[in-house]
């Protein structure tokens, strides 16, 4: 009896982590769209209504869903403390943010580098930017959606029939 529930554990542990992987692959392309919609709301924010970056990043994080909300939300509450410098904020709260979401390094180098620019040039400098952070990040939304669909069910696969094999291995 105790060895059927170590079998079960051990083939439903195998097929949690398929699915678990299958899921980050699926959240991968929503969060990149997420911070591609979220940086075409701060262009209309600083480039048509001139609002300040602080006010952009509240009305971003009103606008867009968990978990960039959050990032945009304290990206605007670390901007309080005027002893820092913008660059330095963004790159923090970047790479908190990554940390926890599904974003790859690739999507966190294209936003870091867009924050070393960020508030530093004129107006159509900085649409610039932003429309060049935008294709980078579409470029990664094709590859994710690329992977998405190559691997996602078949992780699920595989993790159930690795548990399945694993368990072979030990009858």
């Amino acid at each position: 009896m105790l060895a059927w529930t170590g079998a079960i554990f051990l083939v439903g542990a195998a097929t949690w982590a398929g699915f678990e992987y299958s899921r980050q692959l699926d959240m991968r392309p929503k969060q990149i769209r997420q911070l591609k919609n979220a940086l075409q709301i701060l262009e209309a924010e600083i480039v048509y209504s001139q609002t300040p970056l602080q006010q952009a990043f509240h009305r971003i994080a009103r606008q867009v869903p968990e978990p960039t909300a959050s990032l945009f939300q304290n990206l605007a509450e670390s901007l309080l403390d005027q002893n820092r410098n913008l660059p330095d904020i963004w790159c923090k709260h970047v790479e908190d943010h990554c940390e926890v979401t599904a974003l790859g390094p690739n999507e966190k180098e294209v936003l870091v580098q867009f924050g070393r620019t960020l508030g530093m040039h004129e107006l159509q400098q900085q649409k610039k930017q932003l429309l060049l952070a935008s294709s980078h990040l579409e470029r990664e939304l094709e590859e994710a959606r690329s992977r998405q669909d190559k691997y996602g069910n078949m992780a699920k696969m595989l993790g159930f029939l690795a548990g399945l094999f694993i368990l072979l291995l030990f009858i």
